[in-house]
C-alpha cells in the first residue's frame, strides 16, 4: 500500500458523478442498501411482536418495559453511530462494513433466546450498535458512489427501504405468530432468528464492494484510488462510457482529520447547515419512533386488535412509506431539496395533528386510522429519507462520517429515546386525550422542520460532493 503525502491533481470524483447507472450501482444498492431493510424488519419485529411479548409464551413484557426496550435499541444505535462513524473515517468504509452487519448478525439472533427483560433490553442494545454503526459508513459510500445527478432519489430510495424490511417484518409476523404454524412460545423468537440469517446473506454481497475512491484519494491512496476506479469503468459496456474531459481537483493528503477539523466544519464553517441538520434529524426522529414503535398498542389496547393481526395494519403502512420516497424521490433532484423537504415535512406535520383529534374523539376505527397514517407517512417518509441524504452532503468527505454519526445520535437521541418512552407511559394511561398531546407535540415538531428547512436549506441537487462541502484536503 502506497500512500502519498505530496499535492496531487485528480479527476476521479467528477469521473464516478459521470458515469451511467449500470450493474456496479445495483450491486452497491444490494450489498449497502440493505441495512435499512434489516432496521426495518428489527423494529416492525418488535412493533409487530409487543402482544406476543407481553404474554405469557413470551417473556411477561408490559407496554412500558416494551416502550423501554425500544428506546434501548435506539440507544444502542446511537452508540454505535458515534463509535462507528469515527472508526469508518480513520480507517475506511469498507473495514466497517463486515464488523457491524456481523454485530447485527450476533445480537439478533442471541435476541431470539432471551429468557427474560433485562438479557432482552440487553441484546437489543446490541442489535441497535450494529445498525447505527451502519448508518454512518454506509450512508457516506453510497453518496460517494453515486453520481451527482441521481444522488438525491437514491438516498431516498435506499432510506426508504426501510420499508421493505418493515413489510416483511409484518409478513413474517403473521406466519410465527400463527400458532397453527409455529408454537406460541417459540414464534417470537424465531422472527429475531429469521434476521440473523439474512444479516449472513449481506455479509457474503460485501465481499464484492471495494472500498471508497474518494476516501481512498484524501488518505493519499491515490494508486488504489485509480484502480478501483478503473474497474469499475471497465465494467461498462463500451456504449456507455463516457470521453469527455473530467474536472480535476487538487489535494493535499492530511494523514485524517482531526476531533479539531469536525467542531470547525460543524460550528466555524457550516454553522448553520448543523442547525439545520439538528432540526431535521430530531423532528422526525420523534415521530417515526413515537407512532411506529407504539402502533401495535394502541391497535391492541384501543382498538382490540389481536395479536397475530397486527401484521395487516403494519404492511399497508410500510407500503405509504416506502411509496413516498420512491415516487417523490425524483422531484428532490428535479425541484431541488429546498422546497421538497419543507413540504413533506409541512403537509406530514398537517395530517398528523388531524389524525391525532380524529383519534382522541373516537371517530376513527382501526382501518381508517391505519389509512390516515400511511397517507401522512407517504410525505413525512420522503421528508425524513431526506434528512439523512441533508447532513450527508452538508459537510467535507474527511468528517462525512462522523457528522452523520453526530446527527444521527443527536437527532435519534433526542426525538427516538424519549418518543417510545412518551408514547408507552400515553399508552399505559389508557385515556385517548393523553395520546393526543402526544400527537400534537410531533406535529409541532415536523411543523418548526419545514419552517427552519425553508428558511436555511441549502441547494445541494445535481452538484458534486466536493462543491457542496469543499474536502479538508483541497487546495484551491
Amino acid at each position: 500500500m502506497t500512500i502519498s503525502t505530496d499535492a496531487f491533481t485528480t479527476d476521479i470524483p467528477a469521473r464516478l458523478d459521470r458515469l451511467p447507472w449500470s450493474r456496479f450501482h445495483w450491486l452497491i444498492l444490494a450489498a449497502l442498501g440493505i441495512t435499512w431493510i434489516l432496521d426495518g424488519l428489527e423494529v416492525t419485529i418488535v412493533g409487530s411482536l409487543s402482544g406476543a411479548l407481553q404474554s405469557r409464551a413470551g417473556l411477561g413484557l408490559s407496554a412500558t418495559e416494551i416502550g423501554l426496550a425500544a428506546s434501548l435499541y435506539i440507544a444502542g444505535a446511537v452508540t454505535g453511530a458515534l463509535l462507528f462513524g469515527q472508526l469508518a473515517d480513520q480507517y475506511g468504509r469498507r473495514k466497517l462494513f463486515l464488523v457491524t452487519v456481523g454485530l447485527y448478525l450476533v445480537a439478533t439472533i442471541a435476541t431470539g433466546l432471551a429468557w427474560d427483560f433485562a438479557s432482552f433490553a440487553f441484546f437489543r442494545v446490541l442489535t441497535g450498535a450494529g445498525i447505527g454503526g451502519e448508518y454512518s459508513a454506509i450512508n457516506s459510500a453510497i453518496q460517494e458512489f453515486t453520481p451527482a445527478r441521481l444522488r438525491g432519489r437514491i438516498d431516498l430510495l435506499v432510506n426508504g427501504s426501510y420499508w421493505i424490511g418493515a413489510a416483511l417484518g409484518a409478513l413474517g409476523s403473521l406466519v410465527v405468530l400463527d400458532p397453527a404454524l409455529v408454537p406460541a412460545e417459540y414464534g417470537w423468537r424465531l422472527a429475531f432468528i429469521i434476521g440473523g440469517v439474512l444479516a449472513g446473506l449481506v455479509m457474503f454481497l460485501r465481499r464484492f464492494v471495494p472500498e471508497s475512491p474518494r476516501w481512498l484519494l484524501i488518505h493519499g491512496r491515490t494508486a488504489e484510488a485509480e484502480i478501483v476506479m478503473t474497474e469499475i469503468e471497465r465494467h461498462l459496456a463500451p456504449r456507455q462510457r463516457v470521453s469527455a474531459a473530467a474536472s480535476q481537483i487538487r489535494l493535499l493528503p492530511r494523514g485524517g482529520a482531526k476531533l479539531s477539523d469536525l467542531v470547525r466544519s460543524l460550528f466555524t464553517h457550516y454553522p448553520a447547515r448543523t442547525f439545520l441538520g439538528l432540526t431535521l434529524m430530531s423532528t422526525q426522529a420523534f415521530c417515526y419512533n413515537a407512532i411506529f414503535f407504539t402502533y401495535a398498542l394502541v391497535l391492541t389496547n384501543f382498538y382490540r386488535i389481536d395479536a397475530g393481526a397486527i401484521g395487516w395494519f403494519i404492511l399497508p403502512f410500510a407500503a405509504g412509506n416506502f411509496a413516498g420516497p420512491l415516487l417523490l424521490g425524483p422531484l428532490f433532484d428535479l425541484w431541488g431539496r429546498k422546497p421538497m423537504i419543507a413540504a413533506s415535512y409541512g403537509i406530514s406535520g398537517l395530517l398528523m395533528a388531524v389524525t391525532g383529534w380524529l383519534f382522541a374523539q373516537g371517530s376513527l376505527s382501526a382501518t381508517a386510522q391505519t389509512a390516515l397514517w400511511t397517507f401522512n407517512f407517504f410525505f413525512a417518509s420522503a421528508g425524513a429519507s431526506a434528512a439523512y441524504l441533508t447532513v450527508g452532503e452538508s459537510f467535507p468527505l474527511e468528517v462525512r462520517a462522523r457528522a452523520i454519526a453526530i446527527f444521527y445520535a443527536f437527532g435519534t437521541a433526542l426525538g427516538g429515546i424519549g418518543g417510545p418512552l412518551l408514547f408507552g407511559a400515553l399508552i399505559d394511561t389508557g385515556t385517548r386525550g393523553n395520546i393526543l398531546w402526544g400527537y400534537l407535540l410531533g406535529a409541532a415538531l415536523m411543523l418548526i422542520g419545514a419552517a427552519v428547512e425553508a428558511f436555511i436549506g441549502i441547494r445541494a441537487e445535481g452538484r458534486a460532493l466536493e462543491d457542496v462541502a469543499a474536502p479538508l484536503s483541497e487546495i484551491r
